[in-house]
């Protein structure tokens, strides 16, 4: 079950994943991305898209 994770660290809240998969990802008052899903699967969005998408690479699929 492929689940994704954002580093928070790296995360510069661009929106991008939250833009392709809103099913897992949300941009928080912190301006962070943050994981709302429990599996890429179960939301049935493209999760490795949006990782593969992301500027700075905050997004692994685990």
């Amino acid at each position: 079950m492929a689940t994704p994770v954002v580093d928070q660290d790296a995360c510069v809240g661009c929106g991008t994943c939250e833009s392709i998969c809103p099913e897992c990802f949300e941009i928080r008052e912190d301006g962070k991305s943050w994981v709302i899903c429990n599996s890429c699967e179960e939301a049935g969005c493209n999760c490795e898209e949006a990782a593969e998408s992301c500027p700075v690479s905050a997004i692994t699929i685990e």
